[in-house]
């Protein structure tokens, strides 16, 4: 190889260490539930903190049960979340009604504290074409199956925010996995062309399904390729929600000030299984790592830190655990009620106008129901 040529490959790899280095890790709370960056504290009274805090706890009630009901049979597909409630409850916390949510599969908890019903939540799951149809009042699609499709569409959602003049923008989730997608490039490239207000939510779990991130992208971080489409990227402590709820915010404010798009990465972990469908993190994953990541749970990070302020305390807690399941124990059974689906509600709610070649086995199929 010419000297030129090494020369010119070392220059290269310390712009990258620069680059790395330009996308710190933001962190407010530390484990401990210590504040170690007082100057970026959020704004927030001690009623919304507290909020904050219901959603988490109800949330991970919400995962636990979820789970308990999947191994019972009486849910389909479910996309564990305990350990990413900062990520997820945090960023929708930053939101206001206005805005629109593009969802991955894992993002059930963001459309419920936005606006979807909990029974609806569990229709999805059964693949009942109910729990995709959101409410009219809520603006949200149905959590996206297909990794990474969502970036694109949130991209187009943004636009049309932007060319009706509203003040609200257009968030989407994916993980680790769906940054290595080329709908992630193509969509955030297109938001920034345009300056649409997006927020693009990575919440990097470590594994996407099995594939440590290290094996995904030779990057440092995924918060920088946001400069590869030119736009902001922020790398955040996903397991401390005051962190992910200020760069959440700041982002929302740049987008409907005109600023366009950005991407905002947390560092997360989940503590389950990829999705319950057979799934085993004991493969990829050690108990070592488990247990490093235990101990930044963002449950206790936070209870910590509202205890210290003496707005938080186990009777609270424990109120919030029995709402929950009593919330859930009603929307199972509503979702158990709900009027079962039928093949002709799918061709109905497909087409617009039913094929000629589909009518004579609609026809069929709605004989059949009748009876």
């Amino acid at each position: 190889m010419a000297a030129k040529t090494k020369k010119a490959i070392i220059d290269v790899s310390q712009q990258l260490d620069k680059i790395a280095e330009q996308y710190q890790t933001f962190q407010i709370l530390n484990e401990e539930g210590e504040v170690v960056n007082k100057s970026a504290l959020p704004d927030l009274s001690d009623e919304k903190l507290k909020e904050l805090m219901t959603r988490m706890v109800y949330t991970r009630i919400l995962d636990q049960r979820s789970i308990s009901l999947n191994r019972q049979g009486r849910l389909g597909f479910y996309a564990p979340t305990a350990g990413q409630e900062a990520s997820q409850i945090a960023s929708q916390f930053a939101l206001e009604k206005e805005d629109f949510i593009l969802p991955g599969y894992r993002d059930v908890p963001q459309l419920i504290w936005h606006g979807l019903p909990l029974y609806q939540a569990f229709l999805f799951s059964r693949g009942h074409f109910h729990g995709n149809q959101m409410p009219e009042e809520l603006g949200a699609l149905s959590p996206q199956i297909i990794i990474g499709a969502q970036i694109v569409q949130t991209a187009g959602v943004a636009l049309g925010l932007k060319k009706r003049g509203k003040k609200a923008v257009a968030i989407t989730y994916t993980g680790d996995g769906g940054a290595s997608q080329g709908d992630f490039y193509e969509g955030m490239n297109f938001a920034g062309a345009f300056k649409a207000p997006a927020i693009f939510v990575v919440q990097n779990n470590r594994f996407a399904i099995s594939t440590p991130v290290e094996k995904q992208s030779a990057a440092r971080t995924i918060a920088q390729k946001a400069a590869a489409v030119g736009i902001p990227g922020v790398q955040v402590d996903g397991m401390d929600p005051l962190a992910v709820y200020v760069a959440v915010s700041e982002a929302r404010e740049r987008a409907v000030n005109g600023e366009g798009p950005t991407l905002v990465e947390t560092l997360t972990y989940r503590y389950g299984p990829h999705t319950m469908a057979g799934d085993d993190p004991t493969r990829y994953r050690t108990a070592e790592l488990d247990t490093e990541w235990e101990k930044k749970d963002p449950l206790v990070r936070f209870r910590k830190f509202l205890e210290a302020k003496g707005i938080w305390n186990e009777e609270e807690e424990n109120k919030v655990i029995e709402q929950a399941k009593e919330d859930i124990k009603e929307a199972i059974k509503k979702a158990d009620d709900y009027p079962k689906q039928k093949v002709t509600d799918l061709m109905d709610i497909m087409y617009e106008e039913m094929p000629f070649n589909l009518k004579e086995q609609y026809e069929i199929y709605k004989e059949k129901e009748s009876k």
